[in-house]
């Protein structure tokens, strides 16, 4: 394997502290120049803002994911990161949904999104398509060099080879569209599998997986074939982390050798103090270090001996 079982606080929690305090993270001085030495790819990562210009419901604030994102994309832009990749449930509805309404604020937050100066990904979640069809999401947003209507794909940055995947299907296989389904039936369905499966088998880089729903347990917020993914993941002897979103309170776990780190949630709590993004570097020892900011955990993952 590539990597060790061993999980770390990074020593760089006070760029965490600084901005609880109440300082902007794009203004901390010299923020866009803490590269660690021997990083390969550096990108950023923000999940479940679920915009939409509609009132707070329990705990939700969906008007103002609008401003956290923005400044997420302030200092992704500020630090350079390779690129940023948003894991899930970006926008949200109103109640009742109204089509042209949802679309609209979808159109809304990817402008917003649109401003990082770099290469730009999404991860489609469960609530990207509550009321709106899966196709219609996919036309209003753009992966950077991936064809269009795309929901699961593959690139490669800096010698890190990077694969999203579409958790969206029922347990009979059937794609979500328009909320024809279950949140808690989610499930990655035999086609992309293999093709995950192939994918991962055609490459010789180490690699890393961003999937919305959780692959790491049991439950309704986790995918219901998780343990068929992972054998795929392990059975590669290639990946060292998997980036999930989904689980609003984040979550931490390794198994069988990879970690599966679970990003805190844009759209909870009210005001900048209530964000949650991270940037992530893969080092040349195939080392990863999570900087969190606002609510995000920080760690840092030591590569294998």
């Amino acid at each position: 394997m590539l990597y060790k079982n061993k999980w770390i606080i990074t020593r760089r929690d006070f760029l965490k502290a600084s901005v609880l305090a109440g300082i902007s993270a794009a203004s901390l001085p010299g923020c866009s120049q803490i590269i660690l030495p021997g990083t390969k790819a550096r990108f950023g990562i923000i999940t479940d803002s679920h915009y939409a210009d509609t009132d707070t419901r329990n705990n939700r604030y969906y008007r103002e994911s609008a401003a956290k994102l923005a400044e997420c994309i302030d200092l992704m832009n500020q630090q350079k990161v390779d690129f940023l990749v948003e894991l899930g449930d970006f926008k949200d509805q109103d109640e009742p949904p109204v089509e042209e309404k949802t679309i609209s604020h979808l159109r809304d937050i990817e402008k917003v999104f649109r401003r990082f100066r770099g290469p730009k990904y999404h991860v489609v979640g469960n609530h990207d398509i509550d009321s709106i069809s899966k196709k219609q999401f996919l036309e209003n947003i753009i992966n950077t060099d991936i064809r269009a209507g795309s929901a699961y794909y593959s690139f490669e940055s800096r010698g890190v080879h990077f694969v999203v995947l579409d958790a969206n299907y029922r347990k009979d296989e059937t794609a979500y569209d328009s909320g024809n389904f279950t949140w808690t039936d989610t499930h990655i369905p035999t086609l992309q599998l293999e093709w995950l499966r192939q994918d991962l088998a055609a490459t010789s880089l180490p690699a890393i997986i961003f999937v919305h729903q959780l692959l790491d347990g049991t439950g309704g917020l986790y995918v219901d074939n998780a343990r068929e993914v992972r054998d795929v993941l392990q059975a590669s002897g290639r990946v060292l982390a998997v980036f999930q979103g989904h689980k609003h309170d984040g979550d931490y776990k390794i198994i069988e050798g990879i970690h599966y780190y679970t990003l805190k949630a844009v759209v909870d709590g009210s005001g900048a103090e209530n964000n949650s993004y991270a940037v992530v570097e893969v080092l040349g020892d195939n080392g990863i270090t999570v900087t969190g900011y606002r609510k995000a955990v920080s760690r840092e993952l030591s590569p294998a001996v």
